[in-house]
């Protein structure tokens, strides 16, 4: 059963009506391009398959309700809320998980959308895996409130707007301190392709990226360990790379091009450096990928990778021992190049493999991991997939 269908399921079960409507967003993979997004640089994300569908019906009134389909099958059901009531930081934490679609109702009504709606969750998108599930649910639950209120399905410049609302979503009022890369890939990638975004101009390119073409897979290695981008070490990050950028009288770190790298980082105190590092060689490292792309080079992106990983080891330090074990045993075991994806602290990896050679890299982390005494880790393909949009299928 699809994320849609189980929405639409869910919801007929528990409101007695089959639902308006059924909209879907997906998790993504970042290709590389990791912590540029905050500091106006360049990301290359593609989604996912995994998706997360909210069912829903618009009601007469402003009240939100919220139920979600767990792991077990059961449903979550949240308090209801009143949209004209939502105020960013009272009372936030106590909402929980439903702080996010009632965050996105909270941006939308900052944009004159205020109709309640009977919204149920449902999604097979791994949570805490630094795969974007909770983007995934915040483009999801704003297409439905979007949806529910009359609006058509949004062209491109549309939802990169939405993005943005999304965004000050988790920012604003769940307090999220993160950048725009998760809400615009969930928005705005399309199937086979990667998103390269500028985020300061806000222009992309579709860059065609079919490596099941070139014989190549996109290994995702989920390490189990959970991550919160709400923990101090993010947001301790950012604020280094905002301070960084104060101090040299610049807006985002992304105006420092790369051969005045080191004349920047003099300018420094020695405990911004490596943040600033990091962030000014992972923009060119995005832009080198992209050009290996576009000439179809796929398998020459393994170094690309390898060198971004090494960099948010020791550079960004945001790296964990689960992280480093997949992708460095994943290179034994014959893999072109691994890195660490998302946010970091936990989450996933990636690794670039051959088709031919996919077995025996999976073999090689499940018995690394079991070496360590580690839970064994969760590993899929990541195909790039269609972005968020309206479901017409779920009934069927």
């Amino acid at each position: 059963m699809t994320s849609s269908s189980a929405a639409a399921t869910a919801f007929t079960d528990l409101h007695d009506r089959a639902p308006e409507g059924v909209w879907s967003a997906p998790g993504r993979v970042n290709l590389i391009g990791e912590h540029t997004d905050y500091n106006d640089g360049y990301v290359l994300p593609f989604a996912l398959p995994h998706r997360l569908a909210a069912a829903g019906s618009a009601r007469d009134d402003d009240l939100l309700t919220v139920a979600s389909v767990g792991s077990d099958g059961k449903l979550q059901h949240a308090e209801p809320v009143r949209i004209e009531e939502l105020t960013p930081g009272a009372g936030v934490a106590d909402l929980g998980w439903a702080a996010y679609p009632a965050g996105v109702a909270w941006a939308l009504r900052e944009q004159g959308f205020d109709r309640g709606a009977d919204l149920v969750l449902a999604g097979d998108v791994p949570t805490g895996a630094g795969l974007s599930s909770s983007a995934a649910l915040e483009c999801a639950v704003a297409l439905a409130l979007l949806g529910l209120a009359g609006q058509d399905e949004p062209d491109e410049a549309a939802r990169v707007e939405i993005a943005r609302w999304a965004q000050r979503a988790e920012n604003e009022f769940v307090g999220v301190p993160t950048g725009v890369l998760d809400q615009t890939a969930s928005m705005c990638c399309v199937d086979g392709h990667a998103l390269f975004l500028d985020v300061r101009s806000g222009q992309a390119e579709q860059v065609p990226f079919d490596a099941a073409a070139a014989g190549l897979r996109i290994l995702v290695i989920d390490t189990r360990v959970k991550h919160a981008h709400s923990e101090s070490g993010y947001g301790d990050r950012r604020k280094g790379t905002e301070r960084a950028a104060d101090l040299l009288g610049i807006k985002a770190l992304r105006d420092i091009e790369a051969g005045q790298l080191d004349t920047s980082l003099a300018k420094l105190p020695e405990e911004l450096r490596p943040l600033v590092r990091h962030v000014v060689t992972e923009n060119e490292r995005v832009l080198r990928t992209v050009d290996l792309l576009r000439a179809g080079r796929l398998a020459d992106l393994g170094p690309l990778l390898d060198a971004s990983h090494e960099s948010l080891r020791t550079d960004y330090r945001v790296s964990a021992t689960e992280l480093d074990l997949a992708a460095e045993s994943a290179r034994a075991a014959g893999a072109l190049g691994a890195r660490m994806t998302g946010g970091g602290f936990g989450g996933s990896a990636i690794a670039l493999v051959r088709e031919t050679d996919q077995a025996a890299v999976e073999s090689a982390v499940a018995t690394a991991f079991e070496r360590e005494g580690l839970r064994r880790p969760r590993m899929f393909v990541g195909i790039p997939s269609a972005g968020a949009g309206l479901d017409e299928s779920w009934a069927g």
